[in-house]
């Protein structure tokens, strides 16, 4: 029997929510690894903290990668994989570079401003639709994450520049998985991610190797963990719904770093931040789809 028009919509409906839900877990996944980091930076390099973050995700991913056998490793967008993992890598280093050295809603400000790029990203790469519900989406989570977060000084001096330009990397990094999951698994896009940025990020290591205590491996193990674990629920995510549609779920993980901001330092949001989070709802509902069933005779 066939589907009728309104079966397409639920069916594209479900997709959105699932791929809304996925970028949900995997941005309380990322603000808590963001913790993770700002923890491991009171004594560790950032070189140092991206390396072990990469190799920790490919030493989890490898075992089951090898389980898969031959076939796992066999892609016909290697090109891509390699393109992902070097701006996601840059953006990487920007991120945590950030996090070190501003208080963390600053960083956060920089962190989770890639979805205002992404929906541009997506027309310019994937010839993705802009409408006007994603750019007013955008453009509400943004004031959100701004009132959140109350950027002071950091805003506007040349860490700026590291933490626009990272988010600029990572909007591409996110598109390119999108583009990705319309053939490569999740786990074969995360494990390239992880082990192209393991090999490039070993590099300046000669320089910055050094013995790590115990509490600073927990840290940065657990961080790799969780941005692992994070990643393939983003590349699931992307295979649900366009970049374009439920980027803005990232600007939750805003939310979720206040949240352990106020839980581990005592940092209470204001009036101001409980707008802000307010607007980030209002702009996860206008991603939601706002498509009508065709009607049927019965209408």
């Amino acid at each position: 029997m066939p589907l009728l028009p309104s079966h397409f919509v639920f069916m594209r409906s479900q997709s959105l929510v699932k791929g809304l839900a996925l970028l949900s877990i995997s941005a309380l996944l990322f603000s808590t690894m963001g913790v993770l980091i700002r923890l491991a930076s009171h004594s560790v390099d950032n070189t140092t903290i991206v390396f072990m973050r990469n190799l920790t995700g490919t030493l989890l991913l490898l075992p089951f990668a090898l389980l898969q056998g031959a076939s796992f490793f066999k892609t016909d967008k290697f090109y891509m994989h390699a393109w992902r993992a070097i701006v996601g890598l840059i953006a990487m280093y920007g991120f945590f570079y950030a996090i070190a050295h501003l208080p963390l809603s600053n960083a956060m400000v920089f962190t989770y401003s890639s979805p205002v790029f992404i929906p541009l990203v997506a027309w310019l790469f994937l010839k993705e639709r802009i409408s006007g519900w994603m750019l007013l989406a955008a453009g509400i989570g943004l004031l959100g994450v701004m009132l959140v977060s109350k950027p002071n000084e950091g805003l506007f001096n040349w860490l700026s520049l590291v933490g626009l330009s990272s988010s600029f990397l990572a909007a591409m990094a996110f598109v390119t998985v999108r583009a990705l999951t319309q053939t490569e698994p999740a786990t074969r896009i995360v494990f390239y991610f992880c082990l192209i940025s393991t090999v490039i990020s070993a590099i300046p290591m000669y320089w910055s190797w050094r013995l790590l205590s115990l509490h600073e491996l927990g840290y940065v193990i657990g961080a790799g963990t969780l941005a692992t674990l994070s990643q393939v629920c983003l590349s699931k995510a992307y295979g649900y719904a366009p970049a374009g549609k439920i980027g803005p779920a990232n600007y939750l993980a805003i939310i979720f770093a206040g949240l352990w901001a106020w839980l581990l330092w005592d940092e209470r949001p204001d009036r101001l931040a409980i707008i802000g989070m307010m607007l980030i709802f209002i702009a996860l509902l206008l991603c939601l789809p706002r498509e009508k069933a065709a009607p049927t005779p019965l209408d």
